[in-house]
């Protein structure tokens, strides 16, 4: 399953497929995009292999701009293990344009959310 669409609940709540539940089952993390949209990460991937590409030179601009990107507003959760759940946050919400509707598109190891267009 590479895509898949919801409606968020009153308590700003994604459901995840049950089809997709395991690769959340460690943990997620949620991100700004580069433009009007999220990122959700499975905590491994974040931990594997997004957070070693932060860590470059410190004087490096580039570096430094993918830091500021995908750290402010960053927030790691947890999956509801009954319902398979995750909470959005207030800031992301605004930030990505969502009210209700959510769209999510696989992109490689991670997600892409964003609003029902």
């Amino acid at each position: 399953m590479d895509y898949f669409e919801r409606r968020l609940d009153d308590k700003r709540r994604l459901t995840i497929p049950a089809e997709l539940r395991n690769e959340f089952a460690d943990g997620v993390v949620i991100t700004r995009g580069f433009q009007n949209y999220l990122h959700l990460y499975p905590k491994k991937v974040w931990d594997e292999e997004v957070e070693p590409q932060l860590k470059g030179n410190i004087l490096d601009e580039q570096t430094a701009d993918l830091n500021v990107q995908f750290r402010m507003g960053r927030v790691e959760g947890v999956m509801d293990a009954r319902q398979g759940r995750i909470t959005l946050e207030i800031h992301h919400l605004d930030y990505a344009l969502i009210s209700k509707d959510v769209v999510a598109v696989r992109a490689g190891k991670y997600w892409r959310i964003q609003a029902k267009s």
